[in-house]
């Protein structure tokens, strides 16, 4: 039966990585006769998937479209993945989630084998969500916008007591906030907008071609106009450590980093308050020097001051 299973899942995966594919290749990447074949192909269409035949010796076959989402084959990882994915969901960020999720999780663990059921259960136990008071998003208006970024259509909406008409490219998600990276034409220029400063839906607009990105590297691109642009100061730093060990204590929204050599990154980011900006560096725990801007080093020096006195010994004060 397992034997069975894994190879439905396997032929499922052929099916949809190509338009067409040959009844004797899938029997050869599957290691069993065409005879087999045409019954696993049965056993998809039993299940709800629309696997369509062609005539002739070759007996190909092609996975269409269907009408409805039909269930679905998982492998032991794939089904703990997304019972605690969809655990997870219902305490995220996107608002509308939760009910649904937690439908979708009662549905899953209830055809969920116990060895499974144990491990999500396990799993769970052992995660603590801290979940803030940060904003929260619709769901549908999230679904919309994506619609509207895949099919190139414009959109208009209420950002901060004004109207936006735009041309969505991306949703970027970074921590419990969503950003829309769009072509602002009133403006004539790219813009980031906060998703959850939306006055109300998004309403439709004409259809347009794509035009050249703002950036090659978007993710470079998305994380200075998060984490500069909207502050006062910008700031360069200079880390003697590996890019890697930064990453770790670095969100994107907070700023980039580059790679200088295998021990060393730079850090590019911005803040409203430099004394603020020197406490989130010291807080790494890493070895750095300030760059840009000459104030910074002042407030670093300030900082290591007050820290060195709060570690004396208060007889020695005395």
């Amino acid at each position: 039966m397992l034997e069975t299973s894994a190879r439905l899942l396997r032929l499922l995966s052929l099916l949809q990585s190509r338009p067409d594919w040959p009844g004797p290749e899938l029997a050869d990447r599957l290691g069993v006769t065409t005879r087999t074949v045409r019954r696993d192909v049965d056993r998809l269409r039993e299940l709800g998937y629309p696997v369509g035949s062609g005539t002739g010796t070759a007996g190909g076959y092609r996975l269409g479209v269907g009408a409805a989402l039909p269930p679905l084959l998982l492998d032991d990882e794939e089904a703990v993945a997304v019972a605690v994915g969809l655990r997870a969901a219902a305490t995220g960020s996107v608002s509308g989630m939760e009910e649904t999720s937690l439908r979708a999780l009662a549905k899953l663990e209830q055809v969920l084998p116990s060895r499974l059921r144990h491990r999500v259960s396990a799993m769970q136990s052992a995660i603590l969500p801290l979940t803030g008071p940060g904003p929260t998003v619709d769901a549908g208006l999230l679904a919309a916008l994506a619609a509207a970024c895949r099919a190139h259509e414009g959109v208009r909406f209420g950002y901060r007591e004004a109207t936006r008409r735009v041309e969505p490219y991306r949703l970027v998600h970074t921590g419990r906030r969503w950003y829309l990276l769009a072509f602002d034409l009133d403006r004539e220029d790219w813009r980031t907008f906060r998703v959850d400063r939306f006055d109300g839906p998004p309403q439709p607009g004409p259809r347009f071609a794509p035009r050249p990105a703002p950036a090659e590297d978007l993710r470079a691109y998305m994380s200075d106009a998060l984490s500069s642009a909207p502050f006062r100061f910008q700031v360069k730093v200079l880390f003697r450590a590996p890019i890697e060990a930064v990453a770790e204590y670095t969100s994107p929204a907070a700023g980039r980093l580059e790679m200088v050599d295998e021990q060393s990154c730079l850090f590019h980011g911005g803040g409203g308050s430099l004394e603020q900006v020197a406490l989130y560096i010291a807080l790494k725990g890493f070895e750095f020097q300030v760059l840009e801007p000459p104030e910074l080093r002042d407030h670093v020096r300030a900082l290591a001051a007050r820290l060195g006195r709060a570690g004396e010994d208060p007889a020695d004060t005395a």
